[in-house]
């Protein structure tokens, strides 16, 4: 159960930030997207520059976790970026709540699975190599 959780969870990530970040290009070339955008999310976006670099991180990331390469690498640039859809839905724009708590929670549990990978950041006086 816990393998089909996990690989639930880096599946249903990996093709929700690749799809996201491919529509984000759509809309940077000025093209229609083919997923509705959150209006009051590209109004956040005032300077290109940085929804070419979110939108090229999500792409990335999501390649890398549908390929189970690099998976904690992919958790930790995605954390923040999950964590400001999540406020961005709260207190701005609430259509996509639903959807942005699935995220909070599928990466929730990716981090609880991978968390072995995170504990040296936290240690407060590291021993050097």
């Amino acid at each position: 159960m816990a393998k089909v959780l996990l690989l639930s969870s880096r599946i249903f990530l990996g093709v929700m930030f690749l799809v996201a970040g491919i529509n984000g290009y759509f809309v940077i070339f000025g093209w229609e997207p083919f997923i509705a955008t959150s209006p009051d999310a590209m109004a956040l976006f005032e300077f290109d520059y940085l929804l070419i670099v979110e939108k090229s991180l999500e792409i990335i990331c999501g390649i890398l976790l549908l390929t189970n390469q690099f998976v904690p690498l992919a958790i930790m640039i995605l954390a923040p970026i999950v964590a400001n859809i999540l406020l961005l839905h709260l207190f701005l724009d609430h259509s996509l709540l639903p959807l942005a708590i699935i995220l909070v929670i599928a990466l929730g549990y990716l981090l609880y699975v991978y968390r072995e990978n995170f504990l040296k950041i936290l240690e407060r006086t590291p021993k050097p190599l």
